[in-house]
C-alpha cells in the first residue's frame, strides 16, 4: 500500500543544500528521540521511586538499574539541548535549498508549517527549564508533546497531507 517505485531525482532536489537539511534533520531527530526516550523513562523511573519511598519496597527489575530519575531529566535536557539547534539549522537549511528549488524562502506548506510548530514546542520546552526552572514531570511532559509534533510532521504530514514535502497520493 504505501510503495511506490524507484525513480531519478526531481531536478528540484539535485542540491548541496538537500544533503545538508536530510543530514541535519537525521541528526537532530535521533537527539530528539533519545531526549523524547529519557522523559518517558524519567515518568517511568520517578513513578516508582515514589511507591518505592510511599510503600518502603525497594524498586526491583529492570528500573533498579536505572539511573535515578534526576539523572535521567538532566539527560533528557542535554539531549534537547543538543537537538534544538541542529532542529533550528534543519529549518534554516530548508529554507536555503526552498530559496534554491522554488524560488521562495517559505511558503507555509505543510510540513514547513509543522517544523515551525515543533520548533516552537521546543523552544518553550527549553525556555520553560531555563528561566521558569521547569524540571521532572511538567518539563517531560512537554518533551513528549515536542516529540509527538516531530513524528507527525516526519511521518502524518508525509503521508496524509498534500504539500511540496509530501507522499499523499500514495
Amino acid at each position: 500500500m504505501l510503495y511506490v517505485g524507484v525513480a531519478p531525482l526531481v531536478p528540484a532536489l539535485h542540491s548541496v543544500w538537500f544533503v545538508i537539511h536530510i543530514v541535519a534533520a537525521c541528526l537532530a531527530a535521533a537527539a530528539l528521540n533519545v531526549g523524547a526516550i529519557a522523559s518517558i523513562l524519567f515518568l517511568v523511573k520517578s513513578r516508582a521511586e515514589r511507591r518505592a519511598e510511599r510503600t518502603g519496597q525497594p524498586i526491583t527489575g529492570f528500573l533498579a538499574r536505572v539511573p535515578d530519575s534526576r539523572s535521567i531529566d538532566s539527560l533528557a535536557y542535554r539531549a534537547h539541548a543538543f537537538g534544538f539547534p541542529i532542529w533550528t539549522f534543519t529549518i534554516a537549511a530548508g529554507s536555503i535549498w526552498a530559496e534554491y528549488a522554488w524560488g521562495r524562502f517559505w511558503g507555509w506548506d505543510p510540513k514547513e508549517t509543522w517544523s515551525l510548530v515543533t520548533w516552537v514546542i521546543y523552544a518553550g520546552y527549553l525556555h520553560a527549564r531555563a528561566t521558569a526552572g521547569w524540571r521532572g514531570t511538567r518539563a517531560a511532559v512537554v518533551a513528549i508533546i515536542g516529540i509527538a509534533a516531530f513524528w507527525f510532521n516526519f511521518v502524518g504530514v508525509n503521508l496524509f497531507i498534500s504539500g511540496l514535502h509530501s507522499y499523499a497520493g500514495i
